[in-house]
C-alpha cells in the first residue's frame, strides 16, 4: 500500500509525477527515476512501483530489479544509481533542520522540535524534500499545513 498525502491528491489519480512516498522508496532502493523515465513507464508499472513493498532488504532488491528492467525496456537506459549519501536522505534526521524551521515560519506555520518529533518518517522526508534544500517547492506550505496542523 502506498502512502498518499492530501497535498498530492491530483498526482495520485494521474501518476503524471512521482509521488513523495515513491520518491522516498526510490531513495531507499538507491535509484533515481527521472520524470521522463517515469512518464515512459506504463500505468501498471508505475502502480506496481507505488504499491510494491520496500521494507525488508529482499523487497528493496526485488523492487530495484523491477525498476531497472522496466526503465531499461522502455527507455533503453538504466535509472541512475544513488550513492550512499543520496540514499541516506530516505531516513530523515531526528533533529529538525534549522533552515526548514525557518521556511516553515516564513510560510506562517510553527515547526519546532516537538512538532518534528510527532511527524512520522514519511512526513519528515516530504518536508525535507519540499523545503530542506536549495529550492523550495510550491507544495511546502500545503504539506506543512497537512502535517503540522493535524
Amino acid at each position: 500500500m502506498m502512502r498518499e498525502f492530501k497535498f498530492e491528491d491530483e498526482m495520485h489519480t494521474t501518476l503524471a509525477c512521482v509521488p513523495m512516498a515513491v520518491r522516498r522508496k526510490l531513495d531507499r532502493v538507491g535509484v533515481k527515476v527521472g520524470l521522463e523515465q517515469w512518464k515512459a513507464l506504463g500505468r501498471g508499472e508505475r502502480l506496481a512501483i507505488c504499491h510494491l513493498p520496500a521494507e525488508r532488504h529482499e523487497e528493496r532488491e526485488a523492487l530495484k530489479l523491477f525498476i531497472s528492467e522496466a526503465v531499461r525496456r522502455v527507455c533503453g537506459e538504466e535509472p541512475r544509481a544513488l550513492d550512499e549519501a543520496q540514499r541516506a536522505v530516505a531516513d530523515p534526521p531526528a533533529r529538525l533542520p534549522a533552515e526548514l524551521a525557518e521556511r516553515a515560519r516564513a510560510a506562517g506555520l510553527a515547526l519546532d522540535q516537538a512538532a518534528w518529533e510527532r511527524l512520522d518518517a514519511d512526513e519528515r522526508y516530504a518536508l525535507i524534500k519540499l523545503g530542506g534544500g536549495a529550492q523550495v517547492s510550491h507544495n511546502l506550505a500545503a504539506a506543512l499545513a497537512e502535517f503540522v496542523q493535524h
